[in-house]
């Protein structure tokens, strides 16, 4: 009897609120797990190319196809994890388990891929590919889940903007500590051995990134769930997906962006090595850059309370594609206007994420709305999938850009190998951040067709209820 008492207790217990206001303690701890994968992601889009062709001893244009190859694995594993995410069933819910589990995988892989075999060029080449392959599936298990938490933690679309803006805080926090630490803690910890060095700094960031995962674990809350009745299969998933025109759009401009922000980070530091020639000023570009980007995300929450996320996302690409080109015509020995140029566009890309990301959410609402099924991560994983591919497309851009021109590492480079280099950083992103906003423009949800949506989905909540 007491039994029965119980489980019928719990049958009357109330559902969690999905309009409920966020905490400032949960908003900063789901935040904070993008600090976390931020000392991998800013580490993969820094340095791993350098690392492979300057410390491995890689060529060019092999990173490039093996960097682009390798990403094809993630076409499986990003649309798989999300669709195993969206059935797992624990009293944890669906997503905040997988804070847990995934986290020392992870830091395992981040080692590995960061390490030097003692294996002649082939031998490396094929470590390379399996060890970032490797790394990019482990991230996907922890990636996918996180990113969908945050469509399922509120349903209030401001809420949201806001709760992505704190993780995108974090992770450009995690940015700013990699940029600005990263090459300093090689040579401290490694005492002169830079592949040691490599190692240690990449087993202190998976300790950091541990933690982070727990307490993202510790702090959140899932309010939202699928309609009861809902029994969907994968390829059901997908099909709405293609179905659904917003989210259309947002994964060919998620591709896009990652394109600009990858291809500007990850030349970067070739254009002060080579083109500028001060090395030594990376820390101090990559960190402004990173701070600007913090900044930028800060405040997406106030923008968005007076320019609708379409038109603000407009505007921010289009500024950040002429401040880009611009650049390029900046003298290398001109390196405050340099720095200037690249922490405003810094501050101009900040809210591109949150907005992207807030906008996702809002497209798994959309799905439910429109067929009334709701697949929070396989939308938030095919989406990663885009940037991940982005990321990839601008990697192998900059390494095939380099081997055309004649780079040689560590070597004084010719002046075609040096302008390749200006380009990559500046007119190339450029020109894709104009067609950013050029696809923006075909993005139908505005603020009030959202709020028509909200009303009609939370009355039906409360239908099934």
């Amino acid at each position: 009897m007491q039994h029965d008492q119980n489980v019928a207790g719990a049958a009357r217990a109330p559902a969690p609120d999905p309009s409920a206001r966020l905490s400032f303690r949960e908003k900063a701890g789901y935040g904070i797990g993008d600090f976390g994968f931020n000392l991998y992601w800013a580490n993969i889009s820094a340095f791993l190319l350098i690392f492979y062709t300057d410390v491995m001893g890689l060529a060019a244009a092999a990173v490039g196809t093996m960097m682009l190859v390798t990403r094809l694995v993630d076409a499986i594993t990003d649309p798989l994890m999300g669709a195993i995410a969206d059935r797992t069933r624990t009293r944890f819910g669906r997503f905040r388990p997988y804070m847990l589990y995934g986290a020392l995988p992870l830091a395992v892989m981040g080692v590995l891929t960061w390490t030097v075999p003692d294996l002649d060029g082939g031998g490396r080449l094929l470590w390379a590919y399996a060890s970032f392959t490797l790394l990019m599936i482990a991230y996907t298990v922890l990636a996918m889940p996180y990113s969908a938490l945050s469509g399922v933690m509120t349903a209030d679309s401001q809420q949201r903007t806001t709760l992505i803006s704190f993780r995108f805080i974090a992770a450009f926090a995690g940015t700013t500590a990699v940029n600005y630490f990263t090459l300093d803690l090689v040579q401290w910890l490694g005492r002169g051995d830079e592949q040691l060095g490599w190692q240690l700094t990449m087993g202190l960031y998976g300790l950091v990134a541990i933690a982070c995962f727990a307490t993202v674990f510790a702090s959140t809350r899932e309010r939202i769930q699928p309609p009861p009745q809902q029994q969907s299969a994968v390829r059901q998933d997908i099909m709405d997906l293609l179905g659904n025109r917003p989210w259309l759009v947002l994964f060919v401009l998620a591709l896009v962006i990652m394109i600009t922000i990858v291809m500007r980070s990850g030349s970067l530091v070739y254009y002060l090595k080579y083109h500028v020639e001060r090395p030594e000023l990376t820390g101090l570009f990559l960190g402004a850059y990173s701070v600007a980007l913090a900044v930028g995300a800060a405040l997406t929450p106030l923008m968005t309370r007076f320019i609708d996320k379409r038109s603000l996302l407009m505007l921010l690409m289009a500024a950040v594609g002429v401040l880009s080109c611009a650049m390029y015509f900046v003298p290398p020995e001109q390196v405050w206007v340099m720095l200037g140029l690249n922490t405003l566009v810094g501050l101009l890309l900040g809210p591109k994420s949150p907005l992207a990301f807030s906008m996702y959410a809002d497209c798994a609402d959309y799905t439910e709305w429109k067929t009334g099924r709701r697949a929070t991560a396989m939308t938030f994983a095919a989406a990663a999938f885009s940037q991940k591919m982005g990321g990839a497309m601008a990697s192998a851009g900059i390494a095939w850009t380099l081997a055309a021109m004649g780079y040689v590492a560590n070597q004084a480079q010719s002046d075609a190998s040096r302008l390749g280099i200006a380009l990559l950083l500046t007119v190339i992103p450029g020109v894709v951040a104009l067609v950013a906003a050029w696809v923006m423009h075909f993005y139908p949800l505005d603020a009030q067709e959202l709020a028509r949506i909200q009303v009609e989905l939370e009355a039906r909540r409360e239908a099934q209820a």
